[in-house]
């Protein structure tokens, strides 16, 4: 359902379009973290990549922006609180009201043009992604799939993914960007070892 872009500006392939979406800020927790949602068209660009709707996404204003990062961050601790012993039902309300008056809100409809092709619509489109991504969020601390999230082995790296692999021993993020970094560095030591 994710739109496709030649030259990505934002990370994907946590597993989750949730997911995806904690990673707009990189290395959370660190003193160099970095928002990547600086400015409305910055969340307006993320929605065009990693939302359905693509190109039809539209533009973003500086109210949807500052809402789009709490519920970036009433998602993460929603997670977090899945991933606890005590379960989702830990985290606390005002994140759980949040992600779930989002979630509340109408999602992008699909529906075929004349050729075939399939189209997402949304009225609001950035409004309808944030909702399509806080009802993925729901589903994700309430499914068995919440077991399945991981943080990245990565110590210069905070981001969760889903560990999709048939062992599910799956370390990084990204095998292109943190697993590539991990063995290079891992290579490095054995050459100066020896």
């Amino acid at each position: 359902m994710t739109a496709t872009t030649e030259n990505p500006r934002f990370r994907q392939g946590a597993g989750r379009l949730c997911l995806d979406y904690l990673r707009t800020l990189r290395r959370r927790g660190m003193p160099d973290a970095t928002e990547e949602l600086t400015d409305p068209a910055a969340l307006a660009a993320w929605v065009r990549q990693c939302g359905p709707c693509g190109s039809a996404a539209g533009a973003a204003d500086a109210g949807q922006l500052a809402e789009a990062r709490r519920l970036r961050e009433a998602v993460h601790t929603l997670v977090l609180a899945g991933r606890s012993p005590q379960g989702p039902g830990s985290c606390p309300a005002p994140d759980r009201e949040l992600v779930n008056r989002w979630a509340a809100l109408p999602v992008p409809t699909p529906g075929l043009d004349p050729a075939g092709r399939l189209h997402w619509h949304a009225d609001d489109p950035v409004a309808a992604t944030l909702a399509l991504l806080a009802r993925d969020s729901l589903d994700l601390v309430s499914s068995a799939a919440i077991g399945r999230v991981r943080d990245c082995a990565c110590p210069e790296c905070s981001a969760l993914f889903s560990d999709t692999s048939r062992p599910g021993n799956r370390r990084w993020c990204s095998m292109d960007e943190c697993g590539n970094r991990a063995k290079k560095k891992a290579l490095r030591s054995r050459a100066a070892a020896s």
